[in-house]
């Protein structure tokens, strides 16, 4: 499943490092914490690796 946006794109990318290690878990905030405890390292893998070009910022946000 890709990334709808650049937002969750950062989260997913912040949460995968921590699963592997790279980070401390206790650095995480927010939506990537909850992807942290929520989601295998697969799936954030396939969230951050996601082409940001041409996604918003945020899901709301629209193109300009």
């Amino acid at each position: 499943m890709p990334a709808k946006s650049k937002a969750q794109q950062k989260a997913a990318g912040a949460a995968l490092s921590a699963k592997r290690g790279d980070t401390r878990v206790k650095d995480l905030q927010g939506a990537s914490k909850s992807m942290y405890k929520s989601m295998i390292e697969k799936e954030l893998d396939e969230l951050a690796s996601t082409s940001h070009k041409g996604k918003p910022e945020h899901v709301g946000d629209k193109k300009k």
